[in-house]
């Protein structure tokens, strides 16, 4: 469900880099997005649905993320339900897309429905979007800066080690105009969905500490740190001295994204309990935590489960 609430959040927000992405055209005006609960008996909601105007005519582009396979119902029926319903509904064109996050997911599925009996043939395509099939280039090359944090589900560019690549998502994140609060959580979403493909604790690694010295976002963390009378920067002292460096900065990054998605109350209310922390590798399990979860009082309980 976190994979869902955060791929909805980046359409919600970047509507026109997806129907870019998935259409792979510029053709098009977005006009707006769609409630998507549809008029049912059973009541059952899609994941996004985005009205545009393309090819001279308004036209209904359908979006669903599956981070591995539909067992339960086979997504060659989801997606004929779906469909069928928006056609009786909207009668205009659909776009249809199915959109797998995790690698290996969505092998098996057809990108259509197909009923062969005769004089009742029944054909519904989509379109299947396995994003560990995809070059991850074009989305920094295109700027479709909505689409970063799935980039890091995508291929690196040849001879491009898988670090390195996380490395330049980062970095491209960056370079975004955005305020400190919207980057960091821009950054959680990172790890979340990263998480997918890599070892969380090497992107937060990554995160805390190449960020840190090296972008806008290092100046942020650094700024707070030297108020806080928190070294943060590379040290050429002690090796003790790095490390300690190193796990206040990534205290500071889950502190950031804390106050970003619940208030700077309630990231000083946590703050003790984490600085308390002596195994890091809870900090990015936290992190994690604290870019899914709805509510502080969630967040709070499973902060207690971790280190209790």
């Amino acid at each position: 469900a976190e994979f869902d609430i955060i791929s909805k959040e980046l359409i919600t927000t970047y509507p026109q880099h997806f129907v870019r992405f998935l259409l792979n055209s510029e053709a098009f005006e977005f006009v707006r997005a769609i409630e998507t609960e549809l008029r049912t008996v059973e009541s059952r909601e899609m994941d996004t649905l985005l009205l545009v105007e393309l090819n001279g005519e308004e036209s209904l582009v359908h979006i669903e993320f599956q981070t591995s396979d539909s067992t339960e119902t086979p997504m060659p029926r989801r997606m004929a339900g779906y469909i069928g319903r928006l056609i009786e509904q909207y009668g205009m064109p659909i776009y249809a897309f199915v959109i797998y996050l995790r690698p290996n997911a969505g092998a098996g599925d057809p990108g259509q429905y197909l009923q062969e009996c005769p004089g009742h043939r029944i054909l519904i395509e989509y379109t299947v979007v396995r994003l560990s099939e995809l070059k991850g280039e074009r989305i920094i090359s295109e700027q479709l800066w909505g689409l970063l944090p799935l980039a890091l589900l995508m291929q690196p560019p040849a001879n491009t080690p898988s670090e390195e690549w996380v490395r330049e998502c980062i970095q491209a994140v960056d370079e975004l105009e955005l305020e400190t609060r919207d980057k960091t959580n821009f950054l959680g979403n990172m790890l979340t969905l990263g998480g997918l493909v890599y070892n969380p604790q090497t992107i937060f690694d990554i995160i805390s500490e190449e960020t840190m010295y090296e972008s806008s976002i290092a100046q942020h963390f650094a700024e707070r740190g030297r108020k806080e009378g928190i070294e943060i920067g590379r040290q050429e002292g002690r090796q003790e001295g790095r490390q300690e460096g190193r796990q206040e900065g990534r205290l500071l990054v889950v502190l950031d994204v804390i106050n970003a998605r619940f208030g700077s109350n309630n990231a000083e209310q946590l703050k003790p309990s984490l600085e308390s922390i002596e195994d890091s590798a809870l900090l990015p399990q936290i992190l994690i935590k604290a870019s899914q979860v709805n509510t502080f009082d969630e967040l709070q309980r499973e902060v207690n489960t971790l280190i209790s």
